[in-house]
This record gives structure tokens, C-alpha cells and sequence, in this order.
């Protein structure tokens, strides 16, 4: 995988009118002391549901979640009879959860089950809080935590000692914790890198300013065989976009295939769009990149092409933008059809020589990629995304005798159809059996997902969260939940 470029908001609003998706890069990294959220997505976002925020209610918002987290810590569970003192210390932690997720996707406008959202935690904070703030924001859907040793202390250890002491706190995976060394790779720090090796898996370090590739200190980039890199570039008014770019693109050899990345501090879409393009290669004589279009699950919807201008477009818009060969120019999809995209993100292949648009596809009549109206440029999908199709088909026009339009028309019903699929599923015993109530328990599920609204992507997207979180409860059934099922059945019975 290439090194390539993402941003981070340090002082930036995470949104504005003219620049609405630069965490579409695949990756961002926030912090939440200084970044003011998101301001208006403008008039020509109404639908979106966005909400301006200043920096001072952004601030009592994440304050807020610290609160709550004291109060999660201060509540002593070690006693297991204690039912009393874990339920209590459970809800804070549900409480502070649904507060960082509230503040990640409504606060910042981030989607934190597609983006994998990096979030700069203070030192103190972490220990006060006993590590539930770390806890907290993975559970919420972010995929690191940053834990950034304090300057003023780097250079004699003791901040480092103190971010290892955090790091120990938070007791997470490794895998999940970022070290940010903003004075760089001290000789205390190449000293201790056993020590911080096994707590953390990537270690961050910043370059200020940086200038052409030629005059990088590149004895501040450790190179380690179980530890990545991420270097945090930050730019100044005097640093030109040419020479950025320059920087951009020799760290990213340097660096080499899935062993860091490069976190550009604060950037216009314009560079972020001409850096990530910089570390991509292409060797087409019109220079564009092919370009995969897909769904939130993975399915190909069809193949196009970007330039860096479509790129740059792309991370202004939110949308899907690419390059139409035919028209010579930038080709917004959904400007004359109506069947727009949503941009989630996009990446490089392994080669980087190729992208991939995630998006969600839009439209007012029917969601279709291609322009013989069909949602994939091969026809019609198969399986559940069919089955979808159909079933969106049939709620707003249904054949007489329809059985799904009776279902959705009966909610006790398809209630009992759920729960009597289900059963029939925990007792199938053949291979061959088991696939045939899966398939009754898929129909019926999406029934009930159709009515409600509630797309295979959406049901993608929760999935896709929920694996970003490190506290994990017990599963036991719930014995509610059995006796209503024994009901529904025995009455059917």
C-alpha cells in the first residue's frame, strides 16, 4: 500500500461551504482543544443536516465527554458482587459514548465507520480519567488515539515517561495507539524506543515548514520493522504549494509500501488533492488514473477515470467527480442525470496506480451508476442488493396479492415472521437447510429495513463501526427477549 497523504484539522473547521469532504482522504486526524467542528456547509447542502458549530461550543462539547468520563472512572466496579456500582459505572460509559459519537458525526461531520478518524487526546486527560477517555472515543467509532508527549518536557524524558504512563492507562491494543513526538526524535526517545515500541504501534513526528525535497531531515523519520511512521508536515505562509508537494512526494518514497503516512496540518483541498496525487503513479500518456467506483460494501458500480483536478473537485464537493475523456473535462456525476453521489472516501491500490471512489448512489427516481439506468455499468445487481431493489420496488407500488406489501402493512405480522424465521434458523442442522432460513431471515430483515428506511449500507456502516471498538460486553441472551419469543411462538404453535 503507498504512503499517501491526509489531513489535520488542528486549527480548520473540519467542513466549509467550499470544502466539504477532505476526510474522504481515507483518514484524519483531529484535535479537539483547537478545531472548531464544522461551519455551514452553504445553501447548496440542505439536505445534508449539517449544523455550524464555533470552536467555544465544539471545546464544551469534547470538555463535556472528559466529565463524563471522570465520572465513569470514579465509580468503582472491582467489587463483582457490587451489581449496583456496575450498572452505574456501565451507563456513564454508555453516556460518554453516545456523546463522542455525537460530537464525531454531528460536531465534526466525520464518518467514522468508513474514515479511520485519529483523535488527539491530552496527556492528563487520559490519567485523570483512568483511560476511559481512550476507551471512549474507540468506542465511539475512531481508529486511533493519539497520545502527543508533552514539549516542554521531550527533550529530558520526562514527557515521554508521562506519555507512557498514559499509553499504559488506557489499556487498549497497541495497534490502536499513536505516539506524537511534535519536537522530533530526540536521542531520549531512539533510547526508549524498545519501551514505546510495546505500547504503541505507530509513532508520529512533526516537520515544520517543510521546503524541497533535497533539504528534509530525514534523521528525524525512524524506520522501524514493527512500528509505523506518520509524519506531521506543517506549513507556514512562505511554504510553497510546489515545494509541499516536492516534500510530500519524497517522504512518501522514503517512508516506503505499509509502513506510515504523511498528515498534512490544516490544508486547502488543493493540496491535499496535488500531495495525494504525487504519491500515485500513472503510466497513461493523459496521465489520469483509472479509477474503480464502488459501494459501500465493495460492489463495483463501474469503471472511470480521475485527474488531480477531478481529485481536488471531489474533496471540495463531497461527491463523486471524475474526468469524462469524451467532454475533455471534469465530469460531476449527477449534474444532468440527477443520480448523484455521496463520496464516503477514496483510495489507492497497492501499486498506486489506481483508485477507488467509495460512495453511495443517489437519485430522486431510481439509484442508477450507469447511463442505461441500471445501478452497476454490468447490468443489474444479483442476491441482496436485488433483493433490496425489489423490495423498495414494491413499497411504493405493489402488484395486487403482494405478500411483501401484506407484511408491510402488518406489523404484528411480519414481528411474528421474524421471530419464527429466527428460531427456524438456530435449529437447522444441514448445510443446505441452514442456507434456506438464512435466506427467509435476510427476506424478512429487510422487510422490516425497507419499511423502516434502513439500507444494506447503512447496515454496512454499523458493522463496520462497531469493529472499531475495544470494550466488548458479555452477550448473554436476555431473558425478556426469550419469554417474548416463546409467546409469539407458542401462540403460533
Amino acid at each position: 500500500m503507498s504512503c499517501l497523504p491526509y489531513p489535520t484539522f488542528l486549527q480548520r473547521p473540519t467542513q466549509t461551504s467550499t470544502t466539504k469532504s477532505l476526510s474522504a482522504a481515507g483518514r484524519a486526524r483531529i484535535h479537539p482543544l483547537t478545531c472548531p467542528g464544522r461551519s455551514s456547509a452553504g445553501d447548496d447542502d440542505k439536505d445534508s443536516g449539517s449544523t455550524a458549530t464555533t470552536k467555544s461550543e465544539a471545546q464544551a462539547e469534547y470538555q463535556a465527554i472528559i466529565s463524563k468520563c471522570i465520572e465513569q472512572s470514579q465509580v468503582d466496579d472491582s467489587d463483582k458482587s457490587n451489581k449496583e456500582n456496575a450498572k452505574l459505572r456501565k451507563k456513564y460509559m454508555k453516556e460518554g459514548v453516545a456523546m463522542a459519537s455525537s460530537y464525531l458525526t454531528e460536531t465534526l461531520g466525520l464518518d467514522v465507520s468508513i474514515v479511520d478518524v485519529e483523535i488527539v487526546l491530552n496527556i492528563d486527560s487520559i490519567i485523570e480519567t483512568d483511560g476511559c477517555l481512550a476507551s471512549c472515543f474507540l468506542d465511539a467509532g475512531c481508529a486511533y488515539v493519539v497520545i502527543r508527549a508533552k514539549e516542554e518536557q521531550e527533550d529530558t524524558g520526562g514527557g515521554l515517561a508521562k506519555a507512557l504512563t498514559a499509553c499504559d492507562a488506557t489499556r487498549v491494543p497497541r495497534g490502536r495507539l499513536v505516539l506524537h513526538c511534535k519536537s522530533g526524535i530526540s536521542s531520549e526517545i531512539v533510547d526508549q524506543m524498545g519501551e514505546i515500541s510495546s505500547r504503541v504501534g505507530t509513532v508520529s513526528v512533526q516537520i515544520t515548514d517543510p521546503v524541497s525535497s533535497t533539504r528534509v531531515d530525514w534523521n528525524d523519520i525512524p524506520k522501524l520493522d514493527d512500528v509505523k511512521c506518520v509524519v506531521q508536515l506543517s506549513m507556514s505562509d512562505k511554504t510553497s504549494d510546489e515545494d509541499l508537494i516536492k516534500s510530500v512526494a519524497a517522504l512518501s518514497k522514503f517512508i516506503g509500501e505499509n509502513k506510515g503516512s504523511i498528515t498534512l496540518v490544516d490544508p486547502t483541498a488543493e493540496q491535499l488533492g496535488l500531495c495525494y496525487a504525487a504519491c500515485m503513479k500513472t503510466d497513461r500518456p493523459d496521465g489520469l488514473y483509472t479509477t474503480v467506483v464502488c459501494t459501500r460494501s465493495n460492489e463495483a458500480l463501474g469503471l472511470v477515470y480521475s485527474s488531480k483536478e477531478s481529485i481536488i473537485a471531489a474533496l471540495q464537493c463531497g461527491r463523486g467527480v471524475y474526468y469524462s475523456r469524451s467532454r475533455n473535462g471534469l465530469w460531476r456525476k449527477g449534474d444532468t442525470s440527477g443520480h448523484y453521489q455521496t463520496l464516503h472516501r477514496f483510495d489507492a491500490d497497492c501499486d498506486g496506480d489506481a483508485l477507488r471512489f467509495t460512495v453511495t448512489q443517489n437519485g430522486d427516481d431510481i439509484k442508477a451508476f450507469c447511463h442505461l439506468n441500471t445501478l452497476t455499468c454490468w447490468g443489474e445487481p444479483k442476491g441482496v442488493r436485488h433483493l433490496e431493489g425489489t423490495l423498495a420496488q414494491r413499497l411504493k407500488d405493489a402488484p395486487p396479492g403482494s405478500y411483501t406489501k401484506r407484511l408491510f402493512d402488518d406489523d404484528q405480522l411480519l414481528r411474528d415472521k421474524l421471530v419464527e424465521e429466527a428460531q427456524e434458523l438456530s435449529e437447522a442442522e444441514t448445510k443446505q437447510h441452514v442456507a434456506e432460513e438464512l435466506a427467509d431471515v435476510l427476506y424478512f430483515a429487510m422487510v422490516r429495513a425497507a419499511k423502516a428506511g434502513v439500507s444494506i449500507d447503512d447496515a454496512v456502516s454499523e458493522l463496520d463501526k462497531r469493529a472499531r471498538k475495544v470494550t466488548r460486553r458479555k452477550g448473554d441472551s436476555k431473558d425478556f427477549r426469550i419469554a417474548a419469543g416463546e409467546k409469539i411462538l407458542g401462540k403460533k404453535g
